[in-house]
């Protein structure tokens, strides 16, 4: 049965009673409202793991004024249910005081510079701020040995491997693939905001990112590519942040470039904003 706590206190002494028994200690942070897509990360962390913790923690640092941090799904039950059976031994539950005792306006922050800078973080001023902000507590509070994150969210991975490597965090950093619906659309805690008119829509974003995979191994070059993808995101009724191709360090690769690269999208369907990628390699580049 899985164990849960808000202790702070709670928390370490059982993760050090177990890093004295020698077990390696793995942890997946959420922000709750998990699906089968979050399971898996558990599944992948105990596959590298004696013991597997995980958070489930709505961050109010990284939401902008006008998103959807109020309104966004708390199921703490189910979630405890999901965990338990996906083999997870330890669940934290902090408490916004607990994540931030002097207060989320007068909170010490993290900024990751670059990477977080585009795309999103051009879309959502200030988001990667709140990411790296409490990923950094998370990652002080539980001390894992390996954490996971899904590849889903391919910018906060990306801000995620720059923060462990720039804090020098001693543990290891596992990206796990995305897990998708029978017709392509990426399992995400915002896909239940879609309704029944909008979801079949929905699932044209990952098959608008096959079609640029596509067109850039024809040879179509990739503004191009990107121009038309937006258009035709247009036409079926989404309102487009952005979609474009990048190198896996958010790069914009130059005509002819080949090597790894992926797409990204992100748009609004009605009141729901939803992200992809779509990750593969040019052998000979594009025109």
């Amino acid at each position: 049965m899985i164990a849960t706590t808000g202790e702070l206190a709670a928390l370490r002494a059982r993760v050090a009673a177990w890093k004295r028994e020698g077990l390696r200690v793995g942890f997946v942070p959420t922000m709750g409202n998990l699906h089968a897509g979050h399971h898996s990360l558990l599944r992948l962390a105990r596959g590298h793991a004696d013991r597997v913790v995980a958070s489930v923690f709505v961050n109010p640092t990284q939401f902008g004024p006008d998103e959807d941090f109020a309104r966004y799904p708390r199921t703490p039950e189910a979630d405890a249910a999901g965990l338990d059976a996906a083999g997870c031994d330890l669940l934290w539950l902090p408490s916004v005081e607990t994540m931030y005792p002097f207060g989320v306006e007068a909170t010490v922050q993290v900024r990751v510079p670059g990477v977080t800078e585009v795309l999103e973080g051009a879309h959502r001023p200030g988001h990667f701020d709140g990411v790296a902000t409490v990923v950094a507590r998370l990652f002080n509070q539980v001390q894992p040995d390996v954490a996971v994150f899904g590849r889903k969210d391919y910018q906060q991975l990306a801000v995620i491997r720059y923060l462990v490597r720039d804090l020098a965090f001693p543990l290891e950093l596992l990206a796990a693939p995305i897990l998708r619906e029978a017709d392509g659309l990426a399992m995400s805690s915002r896909n239940q905001y879609l309704s029944a008119e909008e979801r079949p829509v929905a699932a044209e974003l990952q098959r608008t990112l096959q079609t640029m995979r596509a067109a850039l191994v024809a040879g179509t070059p990739r503004l191009q590519v990107e121009a038309e993808a937006r258009a035709h995101l247009q036409r079926r009724g989404f309102d487009v942040d952005y979609v474009v191709v990048r190198r896996p360090d958010l790069g914009e690769p130059a005509d002819g470039e080949g090597g790894a690269q992926l797409a990204l999208v992100a748009a609004r369907l009605g009141r729901t904003r939803l992200i992809d990628n779509l990750e593969f390699t040019l052998d000979r580049g594009f025109r």
